[in-house]
């Protein structure tokens, strides 16, 4: 495998283009665009994208019916067609061309000194700023046809080339390429022809426009680019006129963006002095699997073939470029945390309510509708991230109540290596938060059962194995039930839906158990962020917020295993992983289906290099890491194994709501798999195709 190289890792690369025109002039224009092109076969590009009657130019008016501006623009695309022989790029420009006795907004579509096929405009407006249909034909029910010329490369015997609404271009050696084009005007009807085209098999969807520019219409383009692609599982790229076009009555923009998904991959300036291109890498993998989840995308397709004349496929060979490319899109370090602030803030707010609001649907209910007969919230609070959160998600589910916070009953419950830090920080954020606490200390049960079972450490021997943390974990939880039993109460669980990932937990008697586990649909990367944002818009007053901020800077550790004065503290990402890459790999695991060479490769281009890419809002600089290869291979067979032994625990976690859009691990909603599954063939893929030791 050429590992590093986009498009054996399933990418394809598109540039959406826009040039000055001439107006009038295809000849000019021709050479313009023929020098984008070059531009583009050089970054690897695999679809290039040019605006709507780029050939001629669109604000021509009465001239789009002139013989010596129709014969040019023929004469234009055979050029443009034999100088693009030895270049890459899917060439797809406009050009208004002749068909029976009338005229069609067409795209035209290029590939290695061929004429592919031509696809005109399906629906011409006219209104407001636009007066299509005094010069042109509508595309729409023209299926099916041929364009005569003779003379063009790429025609048939006959001279004919596909021409019609319903091609799609399929490049027959990367696995998913498949393009489709229409014009402007098409993407703003009810039922666009890319919307057809997606459930015909298009990945790709293009629009060339020509789209005059007036004040919010860029936000209008936005919001159907965008929309197109979250409906379509598909790219949606958008190329507009710009400079050169007349400004009798208009102005132009030369906007042009690229959508995944409805993810904005890729946007240039508008107003641009010269040519622009926005070049992305579209994540063919990525449409490929949403579809493949998505089931109600094939049945609109099969529902909809009912009348649907069927679209024509014209392949291609694209023979694209081996070796490094390098990567035209953001990867997200973190994908479970947004980079932008705004929408950090959002997906908390979001985040904190489902969970307080779960939490108060659950104690309702068992209470019968009766407000006296609500359970306490029995919760162990340790002092770190995880209680830390599940405790401020309880206190803020009783003030929505109405009932008062000593309703919530907390046990601090040190342990053989519990530090004086996290101790004093769970004492202070319970006395500050006003909740009903106690302190039950549980090295004697711990010491007599060691000793009961014949441990050495029962003997006196410093023996820290898988049995002298179980016993802690396990006897934390079985008090914490016993209570719960004891005050009439419900254990709320603190563990989180990386620990779930990795089997992080103590089964059975232990942190996998509780009544409730409010935590279980939030990645420990989100934690933090979610803690300061409760401080941050204010949910709590007082000491809360500072006892908070304290708990972020702490080491993540179970605090189960003694360490000896000068010695650094058990760290839980010592044995399972950062949990920043191993919350990588889990995204792309349970929201994408990748491959493990495919999540390697993501994960290099992420975390290479700390100093390129966005950082969530308030991580702080002090602390950015970054991560070669050969560590992201190391610490992906770690999630690998792990994953795969744990399910077992997964399989019995208990009720909880899901949070992010990422999905979570419960085996009643996004997640199911057999307790019994190897990870053979996934490590044998990490193996085999991840260079580095």
């Amino acid at each position: 495998m050429d590992f590093r190289n986009v498009y054996a890792q399933g990418f394809a690369r598109v540039a959406a283009c826009t040039v000055p025109v001439t107006l009038a002039d295809p000849v000019a224009n021709a050479a313009r665009i023929l020098d984008e092109v070059r531009r583009c076969h050089d970054m690897g590009v695999a679809v290039a994208l040019f605006p709507e009657l780029s050939l001629s130019g669109y604000a021509i008016d009465d001239l789009l019916l002139q013989d010596v501006l129709l014969d040019a623009v023929d004469t234009a695309v055979v050029t443009l067609a034999e100088a693009t022989t030895k270049l890459l790029p899917l060439v797809v420009v406009g050009a208004p061309l002749r068909h029976g006795n009338r005229l069609y907004n067409c795209a035209v579509v290029i590939h290695r000194g061929e004429v592919l096929g031509v696809a005109p405009k399906s629906y011409l407006p006219n209104y407001r700023e636009f007066y299509e249909k005094r010069h042109f034909a509508a595309g729409a029910g023209h299926q099916g046809e041929f364009i005569v010329r003779p003379g063009w490369p790429g025609a048939d015997v006959d001279g004919e080339i596909p021409f019609g609404p319903d091609l799609l271009f399929a490049a027959d050696d990367v696995a998913g390429l498949t393009v489709h084009a229409e014009v402007c005007e098409d993407m703003w009807v009810p039922v666009p022809p890319s919307h057809e085209a997606a459930l015909a098999g298009a990945s790709i969807l293009l629009n060339l426009s020509a789209s005059p520019i007036t004040v919010g219409r860029a936000e209008d383009r936005h919001l159907l680019a965008r929309s197109a692609s979250a409906r379509c599982n598909a790219a949606y790229a958008y190329a507009a006129a710009s400079a050169g076009e007349s400004t009798t009555d208009l102005s132009w923009d030369g906007m042009t963006m690229v959508y995944e998904m409805g993810a904005l991959l890729g946007q240039s300036e508008r107003f641009p002095d010269g040519p622009r291109a926005t070049v992305v890498d579209v994540d063919l993998d990525a449409l490929r699997q949403e579809r493949l989840r998505q089931g109600s995308f094939d049945d609109n397709a099969e529902a909809y073939s009912a009348d649907d004349a069927g679209f024509r496929v014209v392949p291609f060979r694209l023979r694209p470029p081996s070796g490094d490319l390098g990567l035209q899109r953001g990867v997200d370090r973190f994908p479970f945390v947004p980079d932008d602030e705004e929408r950090l803030a959002l997906d908390c707010y979001e985040a904190y309510n489902i969970q307080v609001s779960g939490l108060e649907q659950r104690m309702r209910a068992i209470g019968g509708g009766d407000p006296e007969r609500i359970p306490t919230i029995v919760i162990g609070v340790s002092g770190g991230l995880d209680s830390t959160h599940a405790l401020i998600v309880a206190a803020k589910a009783c003030d929505r109540l109405g009932l008062p916070r000593t309703h919530v009953l907390g046990f601090t419950m040190p342990g053989f290596a519990t530090s004086a830090g996290t101790k004093s920080n769970a004492i202070h954020l319970m006395e500050s938060l006003g909740i009903t606490w106690e302190e039950l200390d549980i090295r004697p049960a711990a010491t007599q059962m060691l000793t009961d079972l014949g441990h050495p450490f029962g003997r006196g021997e410093e023996v820290y194995d898988v049995t002298f943390e179980n016993v802690q974990a396990g006897l934390r939880t079985d008090y914490l039930f016993r209570a719960a039993n004891q005050r009439g109460g419900i254990v709320l669980g603190t563990g989180d839906l990386s620990e779930l990932a990795l089997g992080w937990c103590t089964y059975g008697v232990g942190d996998q158990m509780s009544h409730y586990g409010v935590n279980t649909g939030v990645p420990k990367t989100l934690m933090q962020h979610l803690i300061r944002w409760v401080v941050s818009s204010g949910q709590f007053e007082g000491e809360v917020n500072q006892t908070l901020l304290e708990i972020l800077d702490q080491e993540i550790s179970p605090e189960l295993v003694p360490t000896k004065e000068g010695e650094r503290i058990q760290s839980t990402e010592d044995s399972v992983g950062p949990y920043n890459l191993q919350d990588f790999t889990l995204f792309h695991v349970l929201r994408r289906g990748y491959r493990p060479s495919k999540i390697a490769f993501l994960a290099e281009h992420a975390w290479a290099d700390a100093s390129r890419g966005a950082w969530p809002a308030g991580f702080p600089e002090g602390s950015r890491p970054e991560y070669d290869l050969a560590t992201v291979k190391r610490w992906m067979t770690v999630f690998h194994r792990r994953f795969f032994q744990n399910q077992f625990k997964r399989s019995a976690i208990p009720n909880g709501p899901k949070v992010v859009a990422g999905g979570s691990l419960s085996p009643r909603g996004d997640w199911r798999m057999p307790s019994d599954a190897a990870a053979t063939a996934w490590l044998k893929e990490l193996e085999e195709t991840v260079p580095g030791s």
